[in-house]
């Protein structure tokens, strides 16, 4: 089973899985769909995590993340003044983005997919860019969704006469029902699958093309940055919530962190039973995290920590930072659990976008230099060569040394709350995956609860009783993330991808027949 962003990112990973892959096949393969079905999400030019759980034995968490760049001495600083800066109204919050070739970081994915896959793939590469080559030549058609997403980041995927010659051929950006060919990207990807990470070396052949672009325009990846990048094998970090283990994204990144105190916290209390016990409860948790987020928080998660390094960062709340209201979060996530038990959980990012694509390669670059959120001290004043932190939270929940729930989401710091929301869910209230991805969440965040639409005007009342300034919302909203999640409940199993980002989820029949979920 996969569950992804899109249906046809999902449905890529099980015709893998029917054609004998296993679990880390399938997640490659569907990462390499998802650069063409949620294009302006990931790709070529993004960064990632990979948590891969083994029927039995320690999980590994593979960080392929973007760097910072600069290793060469000649690279110029960074200056806010080469960013392009451009607002966009959301939810009554502006939000600034920052894109453009300054504000490219090193990308990853190439190599931590193509790393991961000689590790513990059972198919060649080869195979696994299949699907997303044949996406790619014929199109894909464009839902309400990503029309939306494209609207929100209308003017950096026209920035620059390649991204536009896509994404808005006739002046004017591929609206909702028309459809998006990738002929460029098609023909990288099928290269990708031949050669592998060598072609993001120094002297392959996109190595080359992506240095070359920078330097012309003003970027600042130079072969220094790429031929020092490593794709680093983790320790995931580890915590228990009702007697089980969970595994997710450790430092430096933030994300994992933020969820594990989150839910060692409501461990410490009973379930929550109704409703209202619920939505109190993780409300709550999500303020015990965010008072992590002090001034100190992001330069200690590049300290050496303990193993139990989410307590040592745990703060109390009057010490947090405020946060802003980032409305959708470039990221995307896909879930897999293989026939054998295997379960996969990866999600990657290419920011905002940087505008910029690499000419006659179809590779949009990330814009991971110009988020405010990744760079708290200042934009160019990241250490060269060091990973950018993410929150980015691929997690694993085992059960009995089993694994049985994957699962991540899209959605800067929203992703955090709809990952607790939906382990809560599944964990103590015992609903299945569609289930718990489509309750309504909330987000504690600024000095206020965020409220989706769909929690009644009753709950919300108790929230209001409990101190907590409402937000509200109507329906529900891509503000909320995008949950893609597998469970397995005894021998039955469970998946969804999140209908706030358009999202699904395929399985695979015992037959090999692939079956929409």
């Amino acid at each position: 089973m996969v569950a992804a962003g899109h249906p046809a990112t999902a449905r890529a990973g099980a015709e893998v899985l029917a054609d004998g892959g296993n679990a880390v096949d399938a997640a490659v393969a569907a990462a390499f769909a998802a650069a063409v079905a949620e294009s302006a999400l990931t790709g070529p030019g993004a960064g990632g995590f990979l948590l891969y759980a083994p029927p039995a034995g320690a999980p590994e968490l593979w960080d392929f993340f973007v760097a910072v760049p600069g290793l060469d001495p000649a690279t110029p600083p960074l200056r806010p003044d080469m960013l392009h800066a451009f607002t966009v109204p959301f939810g009554g919050a502006d939000q600034v983005f920052h894109i453009g070739p300054a504000s490219v970081a090193v990308p990853g994915m190439v190599q931590g997919l193509s790393a991961a896959a000689a590790a513990h793939g059972a198919l060649p590469l080869t195979r696994l860019v299949e699907p997303a080559v044949a996406l790619a030549r014929a199109g894909v058609e464009v839902s309400a969704p990503v029309a939306y997403l494209h609207e929100i980041l209308g003017e950096m995927l026209m920035h620059t006469p390649a991204a536009a010659a896509v994404y808005g051929p006739g002046g004017t950006l591929v609206g909702a029902g028309e459809r998006l060919v990738f002929a460029d990207l098609a023909a990288t990807l099928e290269r990708i699958g031949a050669d592998g990470a060598t072609c993001m070396h120094p002297g392959g052949w996109l190595a080359e093309a992506i240095v070359a672009h920078q330097a012309a325009t003003g970027g600042r990846v130079r072969h220094a940055d790429l031929e020092a990048y490593r794709v680093e094998r983790r320790r995931p970090l580890e915590t228990r919530f009702r007697g089980r283990s969970l595994v997710s994204n450790p430092p430096p990144s933030a994300g994992g962190l933020l969820i594990a105190a989150a839910l060692a916290a409501l461990d410490e209390h009973p379930p929550p039973h109704t409703d209202a016990q619920y939505y109190r409860a993780v409300a709550w948790a999500g303020e015990v995290a965010n008072g992590m987020r002090d001034d100190a928080f992001f330069h200690d998660l590049h300290r050496d920590l303990p193993r139990d390094h989410w307590r040592a960062l745990r703060r109390t709340a009057q010490a947090a930072l405020p946060e802003t209201r980032k409305p959708a979060g470039s990221t995307t996530h896909i879930s897999v659990v293989d026939a054998a038990g295997a379960m996969v959980s990866l999600s990657s990012s290419n920011g905002a976008g940087s505008g910029v694509m690499v000419p006659g390669t179809g590779v949009l670059l990330n814009n991971m230099l110009g988020e405010e959120d990744l760079n708290p001290d200042g934009f160019g004043t990241g250490r060269p060569g060091s990973r950018l932190t993410s929150m980015m939270a691929p997690t694993i929940v085992e059960r009995d040394g089993v694994p049985a729930i994957a699962v991540g989401a899209a959605g800067s710091n929203r992703l955090r709350s709809a990952i607790t929301q939906t382990v809560v869910s599944l964990v103590d209230q015992g609903l299945d995956a569609g289930a718990a991805v489509r309750r309504a969440r909330v987000h504690p965040e600024g000095g206020g609860l965020d409220v989706e639409g769909g929690i009644s005007s009753d709950l919300c009342a108790e929230l209001g009783r409990a101190g907590h300034a409402l937000r509200r919302w109507d329906g529900m909203n891509l503000f909320f993330g995008g949950v893609s999640v597998v469970a397995r409940h005894g021998d039955e199993l469970s998946g969804a991808g999140d209908p706030r980002r358009g999202g699904g989820a395929f399985g695979t029949t015992r037959s090999g027949e692939v079956v929409e979920l």
